[in-house]
Order: C-alpha cells, then sequence, then structure tokens
C-alpha cells in the first residue's frame, strides 16, 4: 500500500476517508463515552433523528448477493478479482484456495474446507434469532468458507491457548491460513475468559473488532436483550464483557484500518446507506470505551532519519515505537510545529509540497489508540533541493470513488483537493495501490491552478485482453504528447509543454487508439510553471517577521512597482497585491500555514517560504 501523504490533508484533526458525506458526523464532535455511541446510533441508524441531513439505514433484505460483487473481492493482496475470504486469505503468500465469486457459493452439502463459501455473520444470527435488519447487514456479513464458518459457529472471537485446540471434521485446526478454535487464553489482555472462542489471523483482527463495534452501536437499543452470547454484558451502553471488550480494543489499536475496509465501507454505504464510523474515525472506538483505561504513552521513537529531497519533498524513515496496547499512528513535526499525523503505523513518511531550496527540520511522536503521545524523537534536518518547477498536482488515485467493475462515469476529490472525473471507466483495478481503468472515455481535470504546465508524467497498464496503443494527452483543448500503454507498467513523462502565452485551464486524457482495450492509470502528476522565472538581482529581498502574524515587512531596497502573490502549498493563488513605497503586506485574514511568497519587479521574480501565525 502506498504511504504518500500530503500536507495540506495533515491539518485536520480528526481522521475522514473518501465518501464520507459532507456533515455526516458532525453532531458527534465534541461527544465522548456513552454520549458519543449513542449519538452515532443515531447517525447510522434507520430512524429519523431530525439531524440536519439524514442517511437513513435502508434493510435491502436477504440479498447481500448484489454487494458481495462489490464489496468483497481480492484487490489488495493476489489482485485476482477472487474473494477476498478472511478465513483463508494468506496476507504474505499463495492463498490455499480461491472462491469465484457466486460460481463457489454452497448450494447444499459440503465436507471440506475450500469446498466453497458461505455467509458468516460476524455476529452469530443465532444471537438475535435471525432478525432483521440484523440478519443482512452488509456490514457485519461477508463471505467465507463454509467449513471454516462452520468451525467458527458461534463461538466468541478471542486469543487462542494453542494447547486447548478443539477438532472438527473435515477442516484442520488451525485453518489453512492459521485462524483456529480452541480454549482462551486466560492471561495477558484477553484474561478474563475460559471457554472455547475462535482467532482469526493478526491481519484481520482490526476488522473484526470495527464490525463489532459498529453492530453494539448501530443496534444500542436490542443488545440487551442478547446478553446471552458470551461477548455481550447485558447493557445498552458499554454492551461489551469486559474481557472481550479489551480483546477488542487491543485488536482494533494492533491492527489500524486498511484499505480493503475504506473501500468496503463505502460500498456498503452506497449499497445500505449508512457507514461503519470506526472505520472512518478509528478514534471514536478509544473516546466510548477507553479514553480513561489507558494512561501509558509508547515508547519514543528513536534513529530519525530525512533523506531523499526533491524539490518539494522530504522522506523520513525512524525506528517503530512500541506500546503496552499497540501505536496507532505517529504525529509528524517540521520546525517544530506539528504538521499532523501519520495515519499509517508504519516508521515512515514522506512529506510533500515543499518549497525548493529550503531546510526543513522534523521530529516525530508516537500516538496509541487512547490518544497518548510519546515524547519527541531525534532532530533530523535536509534541504530541498533547487529547481524551477513546483509539482502542483500528485494524484495517486486512492480518494476515487467505491471499488466498482461497472464502466461508468465517475467524479472526486483528488490528493491535492482539487476534483477529477473519469468517463467510461471503472474503480476496481489497481496498479500501486488504487487505479482509474478507462476504455473509450477520458480522465479529467479542470482548474486554473498556474500559468503554465512544464512536465507531465503517468504510469499505465492495460488490462484483461487487447494489444497496445496509445491515449492523448489533451490541454485547453491541444493535443501536446501522447501516453503510450501496453500489458507492462510503463510510466511516460512529456516534457517541455508549450502552451505559448494561454493558461492553463483544462487536461484531459482521451482518445484511447484502441477503445476496447481497458487501461489502468495511477501515480499522475504535473509541474507547474509557478516558480520558475529567473531570479535575476531579486536575491537579497528580505522579508520579516517570519513567522508572521498580521503585518509583512518586505524589504525590497528600491522602490520600484512590485507585484506580491502569495501561494498555498498546492500552488494555488489567494493573494495578489501591488505595492511600493509602504513595502508592507496585511496577511491577517490568512489562515495559520505555510505559504509561497513570490515577489515580481518586471521580468524579475524571487520566491520566499512565509509562515503565518
Amino acid at each position: 500500500m502506498k504511504h504518500f501523504y500530503l500536507i495540506s490533508l495533515l491539518f485536520v484533526s480528526s481522521i475522514s476517508f473518501a465518501q464520507v458525506p459532507s456533515n455526516y458526523y458532525d453532531s458527534a464532535n465534541g461527544l465522548s463515552g456513552f454520549a458519543l455511541k449513542t449519538q452515532l446510533k443515531r447517525i447510522i441508524n434507520d430512524s429519523n433523528d431530525g439531524l440536519s441531513t439524514e442517511f437513513l439505514h435502508m434493510d435491502q433484505g436477504d440479498n447481500l448477493d448484489n454487494l458481495y460483487g462489490t464489496s468483497d473481492l481480492d484487490l489488495y493482496y493476489e489482485n485476482d478479482g477472487t474473494i477476498l475470504d478472511i478465513y483463508s486469505e494468506n496476507p504474505t503468500g499463495v492463498d490455499p484456495y480461491n472462491y469465484v465469486f457466486q460460481t463457489d457459493e454452497c448450494s447444499g452439502s459440503f465436507s471440506s474446507e475450500g469446498d466453497c463459501y458461505n455467509k458468516e455473520h460476524i455476529i452469530p444470527k443465532s444471537v438475535y434469532n435471525d432478525a432483521s435488519p440484523m440478519v443482512d447487514d452488509g456490514h457485519t456479513v461477508i463471505p467465507t468458507d463454509g467449513r471454516v464458518n462452520g468451525l467458527r459457529s458461534n463461538l466468541p472471537f478471542g486469543v487462542v491457548d494453542d494447547s486447548q485446540l478443539i477438532s472438527q471434521s473435515g477442516v484442520s485446526n488451525p485453518t489453512m491460513n492459521g485462524s483456529k478454535a480452541g480454549g482462551n487464553l486466560n492471561s495477558g489482555y484477553s484474561a478474563g475468559y475460559t471457554s472455547t472462542v475462535f482467532e482469526p489471523i493478526d491481519e484481520f483482527k482490526g476488522d473484526v473488532a470495527r464490525m463489532y463495534f459498529y453492530f453494539v452501536t448501530r443496534y444500542e437499543d436490542q443488545v440487551d436483550n442478547w446478553s446471552a452470547f458470551p461477548m455481550f454484558n447485558g447493557s445498552n451502553n458499554q454492551a461489551l464483557d469486559e474481557p472481550f471488550l479489551t480483546i477488542l480494543l487491543t485488536w482494533h489499536a494492533n491492527d489500524p484500518v486498511s484499505q480493503k475496509e475504506i473501500d468496503r465501507n463505502n460500498t456498503v454505504f452506497n449499497y445500505q446507506n449508512n457507514r461503519n464510523p470506526f472505520v472512518d474515525n478509528p478514534n471514536y472506538a478509544n473516546l466510548i470505551w477507553s479514553s480513561s483505561s489507558d494512561t501509558t504513552p509508547p515508547s519514543d521513537p528513536t534513529n530519525l532519519v530525512a533523506s531523499n529531497p526533491t524539490n518539494n519533498s522530504i522522506d523520513l524513515n525512524w525506528t517503530a515505537s512500541t506500546d503496552d496496547v499497540g501505536v496507532v499512528g505517529y504525529n509528524i513535526y517540521v520546525d517544530g510545529s506539528l504538521y499532523g499525523p501519520s495515519l499509517s503505523t508504519d516508521p515512515s513518511f514522506t512529506v510533500l509540497s515543499l518549497g525548493p531550496d529550503n531546510t526543513y527540520c522534523f521530529r516525530v511522536t508516537a500516538l496509541d489508540g487512547a490518544g497518548n503521545e510519546s515524547g519527541l524523537s531525534n532532530e533530523d534536518c535536509e534541504t530541498t533541493t533547487v529547481g524551477n518547477n513546483l509539482n502542483c498536482i500528485e494524484e495517486t488515485f486512492q480518494n476515487i470513488p467505491a471499488n466498482s467493475s461497472q464502466y461508468t462515469s465517475f467524479m472526486w476529490t483528488g490528493d491535492n483537493g482539487f476534483d477529477f472525473s473519469a468517463t467510461d471507466a471503472r474503480t476496481d483495478q489497481t496498479l500501486d495501490g488504487r487505479a482509474i481503468t478507462i476504455r473509450d472515455g477520458s480522465l479529467q481535470y479542470t482548474d486554473n491552478l498556474s500559468d503554465i504546465i512544464e512536465e507531465f508524467t503517468v504510469t499505465t497498464q492495460r488490462v484483461f485482453s487487447g494489444g497496445s496503443g496509445t491515449f492523448d494527452l489533451v490541454i485547453n483543448g491541444n493535443v501536446v504528447g501522447t501516453i503510450p500503454y501496453d500489458d507492462t507498467v510503463t510510466t511516460t513523462t512529456i516534457s517541455n509543454i508549450d502552451l505559448g502565452s494561454e493558461t492553463f485551464n483544462t487536461l484531459s486524457i482521451q482518445n484511447n487508439s484502441n477503445g476496447s482495450n481497458r487501461v489502468r492509470f495511477d501515480n499522475m502528476s504535473w509541474t507547474c510553471g509557478l516558480l520558475n522565472t529567473p531570479e535575476y538581482d531579486l536575491d537579497n529581498v528580505r522579508i520579516y517577521p517570519n513567522p508572521a502574524k498580521d503585518i509583512l515587512n518586505i524589504d525590497l531596497q528600491n522602490n520600484v512597482d512590485t507585484t506580491i502573490e502569495i501561494y498555498d502549498i498546492l500552488g494555488k493563488r489567494i493573494l495578489k497585491r501591488q505595492i511600493n513605497s509602504e513595502k508592507r503586506l496585511n496577511i491577517q485574514d490568512l489562515k495559520s500555514g505555510i505559504y509561497i511568497l513570490k515577489i515580481t519587479q518586471g521580468e524579475a521574480s524571487t520566491t520566499k517560504r512565509l509562515i503565518k501565525n
């Protein structure tokens, strides 16, 4: 999975993902404990609770096959379009067997693991007597191997003591991917329960935990009736019995939200009109159940190294922290200021959209699921390279709509916060992570971002059957280059794009030379001529104070008419002023953050990095 992060996204204080409707969780802001849980229930239930924007959970009945065709395909490991079964998937090697959607669904008797798949109710349907909408809730019912489903039966989830494995005809235990059933390990974080439990592999423990958090929230007003199930404690508020609450919170922390879960959450939302809040915002679980029980911060990150500078990015790597429950992410600090959280537990981070020829100093802290923050790592500094171009767009297609194999039109907000669209396209293919697949359509971007576009790069690969071919790169309606493709992964760069005196307004990849070929596009970027004017004799211009709060002084050392432009870190101009003898600029209306200041006199121009407090 790709781990690239844009500073523009890092100023947010809560975790959110594509496809979450605007204001969906606004009514839960500022709440914690069981009051937060109850409000989340109002947001995701099937009752009109008077919310400003109401999305009602729609029960689709016994019709989950319409969901599984897009929600549970393997687009993340083998990427072969077979069913992604958490009880048979081997994340690091070849799967022991695979199932094709519908073709391999159990239709009669079966005897062995690998025979067929059926529906696994993560909360056993016997708990609620097969009642709707629980029995058909796409957030908690998934396709799995029939025999392993039978081994799990209605067992609670827990940590298996390997000396107490149970046996069942037709399935090995542990199963072919390592899932297992047996007596619960009555020690460590799983202490407090001694009967038989089922344990999935580590790769999917967090998935199971977040399904349970969703279930006891969505059905908060009924869960007290289901106390016969060992994982429930007979209450509506806490709902989960202490040993299992600790187990699930630990799994939630140790196995963070994956791209698979994000995509599945979006797909289920499109299917039944409600979301799993604990996938959209993992910290909800800690705010509800564990905010006061875990007060131990993770260990400090060590051995931080800043490296691989480009004109606008620097890579960070460090030694991972440890925690008594689990590290859920890291905070990244640049020049002493918090840029934002890394949403990954990987001890690495790529900071993008920096200014060229600037030195930045970095530190990192670790976070656990309860919000405890470690001390700072060591500091390491690095200088971005000198270059004329600002890489103003870098699109990884991680925010495209939920996986769909149908060719249709899509719209989404890209990594840099700008809007893209595609026609005759599908969203279920991956290249270097998620990718957009175009057939006889186009990939389009429209925004008056910069004066000129200079260099364009994109990666392509034809999928399924067909031959080689090309697409046209069209800017402002003019073909400026061609993008070749074949069945190999190909990265194409089109340089020295000349628009003459035109302003860059539209960009489109279109005109497939063979409209029956299906082509994946990923890692698209282009440079803009925002900062490429020669710097002549303005090198000694000084701005102060920097950081600045209200007034910025600009020491021009002459009285020539001067144009001042301020661009945000995405390259979008947000202010333009003419100054002469005044040499002062009022910036009190700017939001706090990092900006690029462009100073122009005649044909001479220079840029400065500006920090607004």
